[in-house]
Parts: structure tokens; C-alpha cells; sequence
């Protein structure tokens, strides 16, 4: 990393050690990501706890990961931890990030995690056909996740890439009522007819700005085996699949090619901790 980049990386990074010996990636003020580098399964955020049920509701052994988004990496160590062998391949322009959260937070030896410094849409485009077990977009820029990765232009591409079985995970955050979120379903759906969202009870009721994750598959989803997973999650929560989800839905309607980036947090630094 030149010194110019590591001035940048000063400017809008930061990591956060604590008493438990994790760390926090703040970016702009915001935090992205918590790492326990001596237990990756511990997961700290409940988003990221939600991404996880979900992958642990497919059937055991190695999967093909595409992670859009990478940060602390947090998810990518707790698939390698839980599924070793596992290829993985994440997608982060952030180079300036990478290189810090890899030198300060090290990977674990012989992974197969492989960062890539290009953007979600490229990144993704330039993925072969059926090549991925799951792919999870989980990227923001600012606060907020960007609008070139909620439109049906990325859901295609995100189809285009899964295995016919596969899953796609998208991170989404929303204000109460959902209804961007609402749209992002809608949205998805277009190229992924199977979709559910899991979310804490509290975002799912509408009474707080908060994470929310979109579940879509060409392939029925493992209803019962996910529902299993939600009734285990260590924070009360819910998902919506069926009549649920086409009540949260009505009236929704897909983005164009290009998203719109999801609404601003109410307390930017503070909003998607747990």
C-alpha cells in the first residue's frame, strides 16, 4: 500500500480492539464488521448472525461463496471455520481496507479466500455461469447500500452466477414499515422467484430502523430447515416467506436496471451495532 493509501485508509478506517480480544472495522464512522479472530463462529451483529442461520440451513460440507462486500471479513472466516475448505471469493474495491483489516486481523492459515478489488456489479459480471453455492451482498457505501446492487440488473447477474440450488443473500437496511425493502424484494424476485426475509422481531413489527436479510433462490427454499435455524437465533426473530411476505409486498414495485440506495441511518456510527 503506497503512503497516499495508507493516509486514506487513516482517514475513513479505523479498528476498535476490545476486552474479549475482538475487533470492530469502523468506516466512516460507522461499523462495518466485528472479528474475533480466536472464534470466528462468535458473531457479534445480529445481521451477520442472520446471514449465517441461513447459510447453516443448507445441506452440510463446502460450499462455493461469493461474498460482495468484504470489510472485516467476518463472514468469510466464519464459513472457512464451519465449512473448511470452502471456496471463497470476495469482491471489495476497497483495497486500502483489505490490505489493513489482513495485515492487523490475519486470515486463518491455508483458507481459500480470495479478495478481489473490484466492485459488486463488475465483480459480479465477471463470474462464470453456475459457479456459486451462495452469493451474499453485503456493501455499503456511506451508511447505505448502494443502488447499483438492489437493481434488476444486479439481480440478473446474481441469478446468472448461482448453481440452480444456490442462494443469494442480500444485507438490507431500512427504516420502520419496510417498504424499501419491500421494493428490493420485488425487485429480486424477477430473477429469483423464491425469496423470504429474516429480521428481528423488532424490525419485523415496524418499530425500529433496522437490518433486515433477503433469502431468493430459483429452487424452493429449505422452508423447515430455516425456520428451525430462526427459532435457535440467540436475539428474537422472525421470517416472512408465503401470504407473511406478500402481505409486506402489496403494492411494491421492482426497481428499473439501476436501484435506489436504501434510506440513511437515523444515527450514523451507532445504528448497526448489537
Amino acid at each position: 500500500m503506497t503512503p497516499d493509501q495508507r493516509a486514506d485508509a487513516a482517514d475513513h478506517v479505523s479498528l476498535e480492539w476490545d476486552e474479549r480480544g475482538g475487533v470492530t472495522v469502523h468506516m466512516d464512522g460507522s461499523p462495518q464488521s466485528h472479528v474475533q479472530p480466536d472464534d470466528p463462529t462468535l458473531l457479534v451483529f445480529e445481521y451477520v448472525q442472520h446471514l449465517a442461520l441461513a447459510v447453516d440451513a443448507l445441506p452440510p460440507g463446502p460450499l462455493g461463496v461469493t461474498h460482495v462486500g468484504g470489510a472485516g471479513l467476518t463472514l468469510p472466516r466464519w464459513v472457512e471455520a464451519t465449512r473448511p475448505g470452502s471456496p471463497q471469493i470476495v469482491l471489495e474495491p476497497d483495497e486500502a481496507l483489505t490490505d489493513l483489516v489482513r495485515r492487523e486481523v490475519p486470515l486463518p492459515r491455508r483458507h481459500r479466500i480470495r479478495v478481489r478489488p473490484v466492485d459488486g456489479l463488475k465483480g459480479v459480471r465477471a463470474l462464470k455461469e453456475n459457479s456459486a453455492d451462495v452469493v451474499v451482498t453485503d456493501a455499503y457505501a456511506g451508511g447505505r447500500v448502494p443502488a447499483e446492487l438492489v437493481g434488476t440488473a444486479y439481480a440478473h447477474e446474481v441469478a446468472r452466477v448461482l448453481k440452480p440450488t444456490g442462494l443469494a443473500l442480500w444485507n438490507l437496511a431500512d427504516e420502520p414499515g419496510m417498504r424499501w425493502v419491500a421494493r428490493v424484494v420485488a425487485t429480486v424476485a424477477t430473477s429469483l422467484p423464491h425469496v423470504a426475509v429474516i429480521a428481528t422481531h423488532e424490525v419485523l413489527k415496524g418499530r425500529r430502523f433496522g437490518n433486515s436479510v433477503l433469502l431468493a433462490s430459483a429452487s424452493p427454499l429449505p422452508v423447515d430447515a430455516l425456520r428451525r435455524e430462526v427459532a435457535r437465533a440467540n436475539l428474537p426473530t422472525g421470517m416472512r416467506d408465503g401470504s407473511a411476505l406478500a402481505r409486506l409486498l402489496a403494492g411494491a414495485k421492482p426497481f428499473a436496471d439501476q436501484g435506489v440506495q436504501s434510506p440513511p441511518p437515523p444515527e450514523a456510527g451507532k445504528w448497526r451495532a448489537r
